[in-house]
Parts: C-alpha cells; sequence; structure tokens
C-alpha cells in the first residue's frame, strides 16, 4: 500500500526539498493548486461561479511554529475575504480553515486558535458566508469540536469535517446531525493507527454510508465530499429516501479533480462546491492528494520522467 508511506512522506523534510526539486513537480501542483496569491485564484473563483458551481477556499499551510506565523495566516484570510467582498463573491465562495494553520499545535494552543479563527468567522458572516474548521489527525479532533461548538454560539453557520475512517466518527456523526448545522464527510486523508481508525478500503467505504445516513436523517445540512461515483450515487439515494430537496445537501470535490463532473452534478440542480486551495506553503496538501489516489502518483511520476 502506497497510501501510508505517501503520507509518512508528507511530513519529512527531506522528501519536502527532493519534490519541491522535481522538474515535474511544478505541473503536477498546479493541478491541484489553483494559485499562490489571491489575485491568481480571483480569475478561477469567477470561473467555476460563472458555470453554476460554487467554491469552498483553503489558504494551504500547515508547519507553524511560531504565533506570528499563525497570525499570518488569519490575515491571509482576512485579505481574502476582503477581496470576496469587493468581487461581491461572498455568496458562492466560503472558507475552509485548518487549526493548526492558526496556531493550535503551540503552546496554549487551543486558545490561540480560537482566537486567530474568531475574526476569520466574523468577516466571513459579514459578507454574507461561512466558514469550515477543516479535520486534522485525530489527536487534534476534540480541539476542533470544542472551538466548533464556541464558534456556533455566535456563529451558527459554522461548519466542520467529519472523518468516515475514524472510530469515533459515527458518534461524532450522530451529536453534530442537528438543526442548524452544517457538517463535510470525508473518507480521511491523514496516516492513523489501526488503533483509532479503519485500515482497509472496503471498512471505510462501509463506515461512510453508515454516517452518510445518519447526516441525511437528521436536522443539519450534509456536505458530501467524494469523488467516488459509488459513494455519489449512495448520497443521492439516501437524500431521496430522508425526503431532502436539491439544496437540502450539497457535494465537494476537490479543484482539479473529475471537473467534468463538478458541472454535470451542478447542471441536475445539486449545489456543486470545489474545494479549490491556494498559497505557496503547498507541500503537505499535496502529498495527500497523491496518497488518496494511485492515479494522481502515476500522473506525478510521467510528469517526473517527461520533464527529467
Amino acid at each position: 500500500m502506497l497510501g501510508p508511506v505517501i503520507l509518512a512522506a508528507s511530513r519529512s523534510d527531506k522528501m519536502r526539498r527532493f519534490i519541491s526539486a522535481a522538474p515535474g513537480t511544478k505541473q503536477v501542483v498546479d493541478r491541484f493548486i489553483a494559485g499562490e496569491t489571491v489575485d491568481q485564484v480571483v480569475p478561477i473563483i469567477e470561473d467555476a461561479t460563472g458555470k453554476g458551481l460554487e467554491v469552498t477556499l483553503d489558504v494551504v499551510g500547515e508547519d507553524i511554529t511560531t504565533p506570528e506565523q499563525a497570525a499570518a495566516a488569519r490575515d491571509a484570510y482576512l485579505e481574502l475575504i476582503e477581496r470576496l467582498k469587493d468581487l461581491g463573491l461572498g455568496t458562492k465562495a466560503e472558507m475552509s480553515v485548518k487549526l493548526s494553520m492558526f496556531g493550535q499545535a503551540l503552546d496554549g494552543g487551543h486558545e490561540l486558535a480560537l482566537a486567530n479563527v474568531r475574526p476569520v468567522v466574523e468577516a466571513a458572516a459579514a459578507i454574507g458566508t461561512t466558514v469550515t474548521l477543516d479535520a486534522e489527525d485525530h489527536t487534534t479532533l476534540d480541539s476542533m469540536f470544542a472551538i466548533h461548538e464556541e464558534l456556533r454560539k455566535d456563529f451558527p453557520q459554522t461548519g466542520c469535517v467529519i472523518q468516515a475512517y475514524l472510530f469515533r466518527t459515527e458518534e461524532d456523526a450522530s451529536r453534530l446531525a442537528a438543526a442548524g448545522s452544517r457538517v463535510r464527510i470525508v473518507k480521511g486523508a491523514y496516516k492513523e493507527p489501526a488503533s483509532v481508525a479503519y485500515q482497509d478500503k472496503a471498512e471505510i467505504d462501509k463506515a461512510y454510508v453508515r454516517i452518510l445516513r445518519t447526516l441525511m436523517e437528521g436536522e443539519g445540512y450534509p456536505m458530501i465530499g467524494s469523488h467516488d461515483p459509488r459513494l455519489i450515487a449512495i448520497a443521492q439515494e439516501l437524500a431521496r429516501k430522508a425526503g431532502r430537496k436539491l439544496d437540502e445537501y450539497e457535494f465537494q470535490m476537490l479543484y482539479g479533480i473529475r471537473s467534468d463532473e463538478h458541472i454535470r452534478l451542478a447542471a441536475e440542480g445539486h449545489r456543486m462546491r470545489v474545494y479549490t486551495a491556494y498559497g505557496t506553503d503547498w507541500y503537505g496538501y499535496f502529498m495527500r492528494r497523491l496518497a488518496e489516489k494511485p492515479a494522481n502518483l502515476l500522473f506525478f511520476g510521467r510528469s517526473i520522467l517527461t520533464k527529467g
């Protein structure tokens, strides 16, 4: 299984340097990363929304080691929100944030992350949009869910992410499937031990369906994060059985992956949101995309051979 090896490499500085220097890397990175700056990503947002799609925007970067870096991450999101406001795109674009970027892993990190993310959530609400808290490795989730609960007191539209491969997630989903909640379900893309997570793809898929059923039958707003055609079809059937209208849930897929499917679902009347990452610190995000799907790794390998 190459996935765990690639995920381990995502934490290696030596591999970071090697991958960054590889001749074919830029071609592949450009497939998954929309740009490095707000100016570069704005035309992509406008193109997507012009096609009837919505977007969620992620300023990539997770290796935060100082409070100053965490504050800079906060400011990058505030800059993004200001641009969305100027362009009148607030209702079509939300933000996804990783609390590690806001200082969660530092001393006093829980309070620091909450203090840094709150003004981002507040600014997003002011332009008619919202923020979803991304899930990271299992050791960070209690803090993430506590921050999510705290933010929802003032900004109830704040969303969060749950990961199907974790044993704990079925219980989390039952708690979160309440009126007013916004929950994105994904399979999971971090290297997790067998003590806390399913390791077999079939078991992960079964858990995904069980959790999705809980969300669809609940009173919240499910966001289906998947490119798997079978799971997308199951989601549609679960929504139908739960009596949900097309605007009572949405699909989310990554920028650069199955773009034709983005358009197809939107044309059928579904809410279709494209997860669009940008920024200079792309390495960790990029490596998880390679780990998720063997075809991505093959594409990368061919690019290196072609350009080398």
